[in-house]
């Protein structure tokens, strides 16, 4: 897929005129039926006035390629973290609704969650059969400040995971940290659900928040990773500092590669 494209295609094409001799030209094609300016995403010419000028120093800043494929991958998992968030503070709302009530958690997700029913048949999901349903029952038949505890606790990483995929979805870093701590803690519970009852749902759940914790470690070098956050930053400012050159992709018709290698730096 070419992710440059896909996003031109959804979100429309950004052009720039850079007040730089050298690199106006590289992005300024006249046409016989007027000018064009190279699209500063995915490099196509575009017929009319660019978008914006002025030094190449001040050109937007897109996401580009690799860049682009973080973004929807990170995009999907915080669509992830949203559905989970609402779940999980509807049980909460529930226990503390029910709490004086002698129910199952199967009865209080017949209830409250029954819009979301045939979402969990579709993927195979039973709600009596989850090791964390399981804890919440046996957490019902506990004195009524227990439940409240409970419920408490529901509440806050429900919120919690709703802020987490909203950091996820705006593609700040502290989300992607809030990601990696969140899931990591709850792998381990995973595992043991996998032991007591191996399913396709339950391992393949275990396999992507592997996948998603060692991704946003590697990619994003958290932690002090590959470098840390000076790594990280370093490389989103060589990919600022070059993008009006570098969405031209190549110099001007009798350039030479000494003007390439010196317009790269």
């Amino acid at each position: 897929m070419d992710w440059n494209l896909r996003s031109c295609a959804r979100h429309g094409h950004v052009t720039y005129a850079p007040t730089e001799a050298e690199l106006r030209p590289r992005l300024h094609a006249l046409t016989p039926i007027g000018d064009a300016w190279r699209c500063l995403r995915c490099g196509d010419y575009v017929l009319g006035d660019p978008h914006g000028d002025g030094p190449a120093q001040d050109a937007p800043v897109l996401l580009r390629g690799k860049a682009l494929r973080s973004a929807f991958i990170l995009r999907l998992l915080a669509i992830e973290r949203w559905v989970r968030g609402a779940i999980i503070l509807l049980l909460g709302i529930a226990v503390l609704r029910f709490k004086s009530t002698q129910v199952s958690v199967k009865e209080l997700v017949d209830r409250d969650l029954a819009s979301l029913k045939p979402f969990f048949n579709q993927i195979n999901f039973n709600v009596a059969d989850s090791g964390t349903i399981k804890a919440i029952q046996n957490a019902l038949d506990a004195k009524s400040s227990t439940l409240n505890l409970v419920a408490a606790f529901l509440i806050f990483y429900g919120l919690l995971q709703i802020v987490e995929g909203t950091g996820l979805w705006m593609l700040k870093r502290w989300g992607e940290y809030f990601a990696v701590v969140a899931t990591a803690l709850f792998i381990p519970l995973e595992i043991y659900e996998v032991t007591e009852r191996v399913t396709l749902l339950r391992v393949g759940a275990l396999i992507v928040n592997i996948a998603a914790v060692a991704y946003l470690l590697y990619s994003k070098r958290l932690f002090g990773l590959r470098g840390g956050v000076k790594a990280y930053e370093a490389d989103l400012e060589e990919v600022s500092l070059l993008e009006v050159t570098t969405s031209a992709g190549t110099t001007s018709a009798g350039g030479t590669e000494a003007d390439q290698a010196s317009a790269g730096r």
